[in-house]
């Protein structure tokens, strides 16, 4: 009686996998990501296609049926959402209808939600539903699920916002004086252009926006010389914005790189028992290397001087007992930073890799600086036992080691 509902949870944790983990190692998450972006953006050419009379007329058969199967994709991936939503840890605290709701009213399920409602609503009332496919741009709001450049930038822009109001709020502030001045200075000479500060604002708008319609200009002396001080003053306002967002888009990215780098350090036997500040240390010491398919990293009896942390890609093993292969997230060679000792195994990367590089040399010069690591180092090292590999070394150099 049991089976049936475990099949289930079975089906429902594999679709949440692919639909909600953003897990991008998975081949069946990518296949599925990489078919709803194509399907968006066919969408949205379809939108600008459709407009053109030839077009239209030639395709209108292909267009119509094209809509039916966009929509029943867009309208079970939405239902599909909603039925694994369960598997997402606070739905599930909050029970499966309470849960669910709650995860419908968020951000992305919103917009999911109003990509497919128009359209079942008129196909439910008959209306013409022409006027409705205008609305599929806003379907390009759904890549940012499937583009993590997208998600990211939509994250900087949330953390920003305060001070992207700030910068909103200086702009129409700037561009309320510099019309109210214009005004006083054109409103008697242009009244048609510059009769109220209304009008005068259009073009204080214009002016910082670096627009320049050319419909309203000032023709006075002292009216040039304010346009001129507006054009730089916007300039510089506009750039408010923009070095707001990059700002944030670089600090976002360091972020996430420190986290990954900093989670590749922590896991590594022999830094187990090293506080916070001291991982962090050893994080802002790599260096970053790439690494051709094919190519040699490492080779079996060259003294070993560096360790390795796997970024992404694959490396092989080449070891006395056999091959292994490492991936993302992997290390190998940390005994080089506590003496000198040969390799007892080479290493090639399989595909192209990006490699994160600590040198024993500067971790010599970090144990200089923060002396008691070395003791927690040391500790972690006599009570590490033998073996094949872990991600690291051969046995023959751990032994070699600890002999």
């Amino acid at each position: 009686m049991q089976q049936a509902p475990n099949i289930e949870r079975s089906w429902r944790q594999r679709l949440y996998i692919i639909l909600e983990s953003g897990r991008h190692d998975d081949w069946a998450t990518r296949i599925f990501e990489w078919a709803m972006a194509a399907l968006i953006l066919a969408n949205v050419a379809a939108v600008a296609l459709e407009t053109v009379p030839a077009i239209a007329a030639a395709w209108h058969g292909f267009f119509v049926v094209f809509d039916d199967i966009s929509i029943s994709l867009f309208t079970a991936e939405y239902l599909l959402r909603l039925w694994v939503a369960v598997e997402h840890p606070p739905v599930r605290a909050r029970g499966p209808i309470k849960g669910r709701l709650w995860f419908a009213l968020r951000p992305a399920m919103l917009i999911d939600l109003a990509v497919i409602v128009p359209f079942w609503f008129a196909s439910l009332l008959a209306v013409d539903t022409r006027f409705l496919r205008i609305f599929r741009v806003i379907w390009l709001l759904k890549l940012a699920r499937f583009s993590p450049v997208l998600a990211t930038l939509g994250r900087v822009v949330g953390a920003e916002k305060r001070g992207l109001v700030g910068a909103l709020i200086i702009v129409l502030g700037a561009a309320f004086v510099m019309a109210s001045l214009m005004y006083l200075i054109e409103g008697h000479t242009q009244p048609e252009v510059f009769g109220t500060i209304p009008d005068a604002l259009w073009w204080a708008l214009t002016t910082l926006t670096t627009v320049g319609y050319g419909d309203a200009v000032p023709v006075t002396a002292l009216g040039k010389v304010l346009g001129g001080i507006t054009m730089i003053l916007g300039v510089w306002l506009i750039a408010l914005p923009v070095g707001i967002i990059s700002t944030g888009y670089l600090n976002e990215i360091r972020r996430r790189d420190f986290v990954v780098t900093w989670g590749m350090v922590a896991k590594v036997p022999l830094f187990r028992d090293l506080d916070a500040t001291a991982v962090a240390e050893i994080t802002q010491i790599l260096r970053a290397r790439n690494v051709r398919a094919g190519e040699l990293i490492t080779m079996s009896g060259d003294e070993a001087d560096s360790m390795y942390f796997i970024q992404s890609g694959e490396v092989e093993l080449t070891l006395p007992d056999g091959n292994v292969t490492l991936s993302d997230g992997d290390f190998f060679g940390e005994m080089s930073l506590l003496a000198p000792v040969r390799r007892g195994g080479t290493a090639r990367a399989i595909i192209r890799c990006e490699l994160l590089v600590l040198d024993a040399a500067d971790f010599g010069q970090l144990m200089k600086r923060r002396p008691g690591i070395a003791p927690l180092i040391a500790r972690a090292a006599s009570e590490g036992k033998p073996h094949p590999v872990r991600g690291d070394i051969a046995a023959e150099e751990l032994q070699h080691h600890t002999s």
